[in-house]
């Protein structure tokens, strides 16, 4: 990873990449709530999101997404879907799926165990070795209950990553 760390061991710099499949809806709201804490703990951390599929390239978070997202004081209306792609093993030090399938098709992808360590489940940060999916807010699990679990994930994750 290209991260640096302390003395303390605690991450100076990391990049990580939220994925789902079209990156509308989950990834988005889990960009916007990690951004929103790395910047909360004055962490010099970057966040971006992808999609799987190319379907809603270039659109804004879904507007449920947006909706939440705000009512938690998160603005994610200037992100914008993009495919993710195979470069991103070479900018990212971490990329967090939302889901199986999500997470199958990134490891399709990878070049190298390198490639293939950098990629992790999110809900194994907040329910570790269970491989939870998070629910596609859209058909199932609702926008609500999509941000909290997400937030739990984050929280988790920069938990798991500052010790």
């Amino acid at each position: 990873m290209s991260n640096r760390f302390d003395n303390r061991n605690s991450v100076l710099l990391m990049k990580v990449l939220m994925v789902c499949l079209g990156n509308i809806c989950r990834s988005p709201l889990a960009h916007g709530i990690l951004e929103k804490k790395i910047a909360e703990k004055k962490l010099d951390w970057q966040v971006d999101s992808a999609g799987t599929s190319g379907f809603h390239n270039g659109e804004p978070p879904h507007r449920d997404s947006i909706a939440i997202a705000a009512a938690h004081d998160i603005d994610i209306k200037g992100q914008r879907s993009r495919l993710f792609v195979q470069k991103d093993f070479q900018d990212f030090d971490l990329i967090l799926a939302m889901d199986t399938s999500n997470y199958n098709h990134i490891l399709r992808l990878t070049r190298n165990e390198n490639d293939a360590d950098k990629v992790k489940m999110i809900l194994n940060y907040s329910h570790p070795g269970q491989n939870r999916a998070v629910p596609d807010p859209y058909y199932e699990g609702g926008f609500d209950g999509v941000f909290d679990m997400l937030e739990e994930a984050c929280e988790a994750f920069l938990s798991a990553h500052l010790e």
